[in-house]
């Protein structure tokens, strides 16, 4: 019969730290992630061998790797492990004032205006809450909720299926295609790459660009690649400045007020297409804090974005809204 000693030391924290260490398989990264120092890691862990009285890893290997029956436990506590943080999540669920813990990460096309605003309602929301804010691109974002680094992000959704994330649909944004105000140019000309206006793209990396060129490849289109980066902003300056074209979409021209008053917005010619925005989480991420996070991203995007776009630019009100 196990001691008294032994029963306390198998911990719920020596349980994650477990399951965390056999996906990064470094003490290293487990340190960098959850803030605990090696050696606390590293006791943990071998409490947790003691208490069961087998090897879980192979510590003479690295990468650290499971053994066979490290790979068994491993799979018999995945389960019990989401149960128990939804449990939790479940818990509090009822009471959003008394949430404890929130990591939230975006793409950087909210930064400007509605993040900080998102932040100052949610921490005047949940007054307890500890908060933690992380700007990336969609497919690192999607990444660390799949790594459970995140709670809930807002991100462009991908053409591939989330599988063991939910996501909840926020917005339609629409590509349209920016020119510099200075000068004639033709857009039928300019999209088949027939002027002296040379496309400006985003980085091959983002989703966004994999969207764009897809759309180009349909149309039969094959620009030139003479300048890509993954700064919307950066984007913006080039063309106000005349150094070329770009397409984007109104969410992100709209962050790029000091340059709109050199730069022209049109509809991208031939059939339109778009990219969804939605507010991705784990599955064990709190109800009601989605549905918070939902109510006030709609609202400040209207009234940022959309309130603004419908009034400017008519031709955008039937492709730019929010879905339902």
């Amino acid at each position: 019969m196990p001691s008294q000693t032994a029963r306390k030391d198998l911990s719920l924290k020596g349980l994650e730290l477990f399951q965390i260490t056999a996906r990064k398989g470094s003490l290293q990264d487990v340190s960098e992630e959850t803030g605990l120092s090696v050696s606390t890691i590293s006791h943990h862990l071998r409490n947790l061998e003691d208490h069961l009285g087998v090897e879980l890893f192979n510590h003479s290997r690295r990468p650290m790797v499971l053994t066979p029956k490290g790979q068994v436990f491993l799979r018999n506590i995945d389960d019990a492990l989401h149960a128990i943080r939804k449990a939790k999540a479940e818990a509090s669920a009822g009471n959003i004032s008394e949430a404890s813990y929130l990591r939230l990460g975006t793409i950087e096309d909210f930064d400007s205006d509605i993040m900080p605003e998102l932040a100052v309602f949610l921490s005047s929301s949940m007054p307890r809450c500890d908060f933690m804010y992380h700007t990336d691109s969609s497919h690192a974002i999607l990444a660390m909720l799949r790594d459970r680094q995140l709670d809930l992000g807002i991100t462009t959704t991908p053409a591939e299926r989330l599988r063991d994330l939910q996501d909840a649909p926020l917005l339609r944004d629409p590509f349209v295609v920016v020119l510099p105000k200075a000068g004639e140019h033709l857009l039928q000309e300019v999209i088949e790459g027939k002027s002296k206006l040379p496309f400006l793209r985003f980085s091959g990396s983002l989703i966004i660009a994999r969207q764009i060129e897809s759309q180009l490849r349909r149309m039969g289109l094959s620009l030139p690649h003479r300048f890509e980066c993954a700064s919307n902003q950066t984007l913006m300056a080039m063309v106000a400045a005349g150094a070329g074209w770009t397409i984007t979409t109104p969410l992100l021209f709209s962050r790029a007020k000091r340059f709109q008053p050199k730069l022209k917005m049109v509809a991208f010619p031939g059939k339109s297409f778009s990219r969804t925005l939605a507010i991705v989480s784990t599955p064990d991420c709190s109800r009601s804090i989605l549905d918070l996070v939902d109510s006030r991203m709609r609202s400040l995007i209207t009234d940022h974005a959309i309130k603004p776009f419908h009034q400017s630019t008519p031709w955008l009100a039937d492709s730019f809204k929010l879905i339902s």
